[in-house]
């Protein structure tokens, strides 16, 4: 199957012409995705600290220092 380039303007126009019902579906389900996503990258960061941590490459710092290298 080919996927076809849709610009965000047109998804927009084609959701806007869903009924109410699968709009609101729509939201959820997306929602639901992101919150998936942000979890595989938080487990993937964990991951690859703990592998650095057992070759003796981690690093020391903050809490600060360390949300925010976990955020990148």
């Amino acid at each position: 199957m080919t996927k076809a380039k849709v610009t965000f303007q047109k998804a927009l126009e084609i959701i806007e012409s869903f009924p109410e019902e699968q709009r609101e579906s729509l939201i959820e389900v997306l929602k639901h995705r992101l919150v998936e996503e942000r979890r595989d990258r938080l487990a993937r960061s964990i991951q690859e600290a703990r592998e650095e941590f057992r070759r003796g490459e981690f690093k020391r710092g903050t809490v600060d220092e360390v949300l925010r290298e976990l955020s990148k």
